[in-house]
């Protein structure tokens, strides 16, 4: 861990200046609206260690995948998220030096902060320069949530002494990618623009044709008289502002920027689009814009925010991880998803895994609108005949449909054998994604619209890639890679049998439904997918039904795979605090050996089908299971958590609530310089609802509440959409307290007893911490 941030219920806080956390703290402090996001990097200039990165949703390049070797089925080229051209750029000189933090005389008061209550981030600092200059600086920006194409800098400085100083705000369109595979720069400039006070600069990536405009207003305050000189290049579009500065005398630049892209604007439209942006932003001024930003955030807060009492260490993360989810995905385009990263770092490409649907979905469907998981959902099914591709690539026939474990367009784009080709237990994350939806929302429509044909494309992959074993006359699943990447290879993942044995049944389940309440739609669909219900469904009835899953009698476990117990079998409180992470001390040969499992596996399928199993079946699996894992993905502690909560093991909850909450802010696992784990951040959200709140939904589509409270809590209180009624619970050590803030009647179930609350009502129990459903 690396624990340099202040703790504060609302606030990301850094005190003191050190370039060696500057990277880290890039990653943290990052700003995003959905439709663009930005690393917290200086405005200013900065010489020292740093990932520049300005992103735009939905728009990336198709980098060459760099490998030595070739097989049929592998994909050609990582689609990346490109590092987008830097309009946040100010340039600031004194006397004639750069204003350089990392080479500076002196740096002393710097402090950044990151409000999660209005999406700003603010820094100052007073710093003394090698010609003698000392001077203070103080920065505000926000990427606007309101008006998603515009992004605002405020910048102060006030010298100690008569100076001149020049600002060159700037937009620069020569960046490239830290992690480009050939060293390779993925936009083409296509013009820029300069005009006193202003600037615009147009971008097209390679290959993928995509273009971007930026464009600058800027005002100046403090002082009335300046002069302001314009320059640009191929690839850059600035000014110089020379102002004659007094001693104290505060002088601040605002730059207001709109960035367009093509997604939502017709190419020989974007400039003008991205200009009109900016000047409507000034015309309104930073305070209106400032003002509407609060205002937009309140309204997410008041709808989203998860309240602890007495712990604040608990409280920062939760909300660190609700406020980046929420300016990372806003539900408003079907064409974009969640990246791991989201806007905050390359790592990933950017792209989507089956993250999405595994965590962010649970996220989204209680906190948001319907129609932002729809969306979400939407987005796989427009992918179909791109998955029908990528299993044909593979050898699959007849519409089996294989989604890709990374994308951006439908095509697989990872470039690692042993996930793109094994790690295929993502199909069964996007099947249970749409069964979740449904649960959830009653919107049973979804599946004669697109669900259906995404399940069935899914279903004959399952049973395509299910070989009978006449051994042991079961059907098998072989050379798979689990959600435990530590063990690659292997044959019969107890978790990827278990939801690949549930998809087909579900794809069976849901032919029916459609059949009976949409017929003609029913038909349709059969006749568009070329099925043969009678003969098909008999087949995954038939694959389901006598699908291996290991077992050990032994252990009275579930079996991760076929041979696990051949490992040697120690516990991970054995490993010296020297080899860990593994990732990073061991060969892949050793991990791959050993027994030590990275995330959840066997435990994550427990997960997703807790009500076929009992108490004690989830508490032995689980004290098996948790010593042997090392904890080593970010998607690992929150199913442990919620687990542990199940099975009323309090300590062992709240340990891996304050893993999985601060993960990022303390740097557990030593890579957050490389951008945040957005998705796990859902994962957070889910240990206290799910967790500790014992949110359920069944099968029969009920609400199920068992709250719990950690020792360390006097209160909690988080707010559900259910059937798009709003709900809030409050829980104490003492009791439980459900309020309806519905429009209509709502009925749940408290600890196995149903209630009913009117529109406006509320109800109080007493906490039942020893209730196991």
């Amino acid at each position: 861990m690396r624990q340099y941030l202040k703790q504060d219920e609302w606030r990301i806080i850094e005190e003191g200046f050190s370039p060696d956390h500057h990277k880290a703290s890039e990653s943290i402090f990052s700003l995003g609206n959905g439709q663009m996001g930005q690393r917290a990097n200086f405005e200013e200039a900065w010489s020292g260690p740093t990932l520049q990165g300005s992103y735009v949703a939905g728009v990336y390049y198709p980098d060459k995948t760099r490998v030595g070797w070739w097989k049929n089925g592998y994909p050609e080229y990582f689609a990346k998220v490109l590092n987008a051209p830097n309009w946040i750029g100010i340039d600031v000189n004194i006397d004639g030096e750069t204003l350089d933090l990392f080479k500076a005389d002196k740096v002393e008061d710097f402090r950044r902060i990151l409000d999660m209550r209005s999406g700003v981030l603010s820094r100052s600092f007073r710093v003394t320069l090698k010609n003698g200059n000392t001077l203070s600086v103080k920065s505000e920006r926000f990427l606007s949530m309101t008006r998603n194409e515009t992004g605002v800098v405020k910048y102060s400085v006030t010298p100690e002494k008569d100076c001149k100083i020049i600002f060159s705000p700037y937009i620069d369109g020569d960046v490239e990618n830290e992690d480009s595979n050939y060293d390779e720069k993925f936009w083409n400039i296509l013009k820029t623009d300069v005009d006193e006070g202003k600037g615009s600069l147009l971008s097209q990536t390679k290959k993928s044709d995509f273009q971007v405009a930026f464009a600058m207003e800027t005002e100046i305050s403090g002082i009335d008289n300046f002069d302001i000189q314009t320059v640009k290049n191929e690839t850059f579009a600035g000014n110089h502002i020379t102002i004659k500065a007094d001693k104290n005398q505060t002088i601040t630049l605002i730059k207001y920027v709109g960035v367009c892209s093509s997604l939502n604007h017709k190419p020989e439209e974007l400039t003008a689009a991205a200009k009109k942006q900016a000047s409507e932003a000034r015309l309104l001024g930073f305070k209106t814009l400032l003002e509407e930003q609060k205002q937009h955030w309140e309204n997410i807060w008041n709808l989203g925010d998860i309240k602890i009492k007495g712990d604040v260490a608990a409280q920062q993360g939760i909300r660190f991880n609700i406020f980046h989810l929420n300016q990372t995905y806003t539900g408003e385009d079907e064409r974009l998803n969640v990246g791991p990263k989201g806007f905050t770092g390359e790592k990933y490409g950017g792209t989507t895994y089956w993250d999405t649907e595994a965590y962010g979905i649970p996220f989204f469907l209680m906190t948001a609108p319907q129609k932002v998981v729809r969306n979400l959902l939407v987005y796989r099914y427009k992918h179909l005949q791109k998955a029908i591709e990528n299993a044909e690539k593979l050898g699959f026939t007849n519409g089996a449909a294989l989604y890709p474990m990374v994308t951006i367009n439908g095509e697989e784009c990872h470039n690692e054998w042993e996930i793109t080709f094994e790690e295929i237990h993502r199909n069964g994350a996007i099947a249970f994604a749409i069964y979740n939806y449904i649960r959830h929302t009653g919107d049973i429509k979804y599946l004669s619209e697109y669900g259906l044909e995404v399940l069935i494309g899914i279903a004959r992959f399952w049973s395509q890639r299910a070989t009978f074993s006449h051994d042991k006359k079961k059907f098998v699943i072989l050379g798979v890679t689990g959600p435990n990447e530590y063990e690659n290879n292997v044959n019969n993942n107890w978790y990827t049998n278990k939801i690949a044995q549930w998809c087909l049944n579900y794809a069976r389940e849901a032919i029916d439904i459609v059949r009976r309440n949409h017929p003609e739609r029913f038909d349709e669909i059969t006749e568009k997918v070329n099925l043969d219900t009678a003969t098909e469904t008999s087949v995954w009835k038939s694959v389901a039904t006598n699908l291996h899953l290991p077992y050990s009698k032994d252990q009275e476990v579930f079996l991760q795979q076929d041979g696990y117990l051949d490992k040697e079998q120690i516990t991970a409180d054995e490993l010296s605090p020297s080899v860990r992470p593994i990732n990073q001390h061991w060969s892949w040969d050793r991990i791959l050996r050993s027994c030590f499992i990275k995330q959840a596996d066997t435990l994550q399928g427990i997960y997703l089908f807790e009500e076929e199993f009992d108490t004690e079946t989830i508490r032995r699996n689980f004290a098996f299971y948790e010593p042997r894992t090392v904890h080593e993905s970010s998607l690992s502690p929150c199913v442990h958590n919620i687990l542990a909560a199940r099975i009323g093991n309090l300590d062992k909850a709240y340990q891996m609530y304050l893993r999985t909450s601060r993960l990022d802010i303390d740097d557990y696992n030593h890579e957050v310089h490389e951008g945040l784990h957005i998705t796990s951040m859902a994962g957070t959200w889910m240990s206290i609802v799910e967790g500790f709140g014992g949110k359920r939904v069944y099968k029969d589509g009920k609400l199920r509440l068992s709250p719990i409270i950690p020792g360390q809590w006097k209160e909690y209180a988080f707010k559900i959409r259910f059937h798009e009624k709003n709900l809030e619970v409050k829980v104490t050590q003492e009791e439980v307290e459900i309020c309806s803030h519905a429009d209509e009647k709502i009925s749940l179930i408290l600890y196995g007893n149903e209630i009913s609350l009117a529109p406006g009502k509320s109800i109080k129990e007493p906490i039942n911490v020893n209730y196991h459903a």
